[in-house]
């Protein structure tokens, strides 16, 4: 972090003026990339999809719940996970009080994770959240949808996320992965087999189409924390690559 440079309230109000009009700007190419997404063809879905929640067994189409549009947020959270993973509750902490406001919009929003119903439901109490959270356990979905990965992909170097083939490699023990995934109760290849999305769906005549995902620092925009260190005086803080956050009943008194 740079020493912070001072000076005088008239000094203060040029620069912010300045800084206003890219401001203005990036919202403006933010409203830009906003239609284009609107605008992306849309895919049929005839694939069933089978998942698992506090209502019972439902069909993708289900999940919007008499609304044309969902939205799902791909948590991290494997069957052998003991807990979700640290980034995605971060996330997560912030879909409660949007959720209702999307619902009465005509837009449902879930989180969908491949660990079991209960273990969900458990998480899901823990940390005091009330947004619908789906399992998607025995599922294609996840890996349809490039976030999740079998063993064998990993090993062979076959992974394709975030519109890109990467070749998967054993995290350094001093990797920012190491304490993520110790607190999920998994080793560095299991913790990895999971990655984290947001994928987009429209119904119309009985018809699932999807419409949108993204991956990886595409959700930047989904992170509330974020958006408001961004605006602090000194921004993320971050340094040496290493999350500092921890699920919001970790922190100390």
């Amino acid at each position: 972090m740079t020493k912070p440079v001072t000076g005088t309230r008239k000094q203060w109000l040029a620069a912010r003026l300045e800084l206003l009009q890219a401001e203005k700007e990036l919202t403006r190419r933010g409203e830009e990339l906003a239609r284009r997404r609107q605008q992306l063809p849309w895919v049929r879905i005839d694939k069933e999809y089978r998942f698992e929640t506090d209502e019972g067994s439902a069909a993708l189409a289900d999940l919007f719940r008499g609304r044309s549009q969902l939205l799902v947020y791909h948590f991290m959270f494997g069957p052998d996970y003991t807990a979700g993973c640290p980034s995605c509750s971060a996330i997560a902490d912030g879909f409660n009080g949007v959720a209702v406001h999307l619902a009465n919009h005509d837009v449902m929003l879930w989180a969908v994770s491949r660990a079991p119903l209960a273990k969900l439901q458990a998480y899901k109490q823990r940390m005091g959240w009330s947004f619908p959270w789906a399992s998607s356990f025995g599922s294609d979905f996840n890996a349809d949808f490039n976030v999740w990965f079998s063993e064998e992909q990993q090993r062979t170097g076959s992974i394709e996320y975030n519109y890109r083939r990467s070749t998967w490699q054993l995290p350094e023990p001093n990797s920012p992965v190491s304490p993520m995934s110790a607190t999920c109760g998994t080793d560095h290849a299991t913790y990895t087999r999971e990655r984290p999305g947001m994928s987009a769906f429209a119904l119309e005549d009985g018809v699932v189409y999807h419409t949108y995902s993204t991956y990886a620092r595409g959700l930047d925009g989904l992170w509330g924390m974020y958006q408001w260190l961004d605006r602090a005086p000194r921004g993320r803080n971050e340094s040496g690559g290493r999350p500092w956050w921890r699920r919001h009943d970790e922190y100390p008194e």
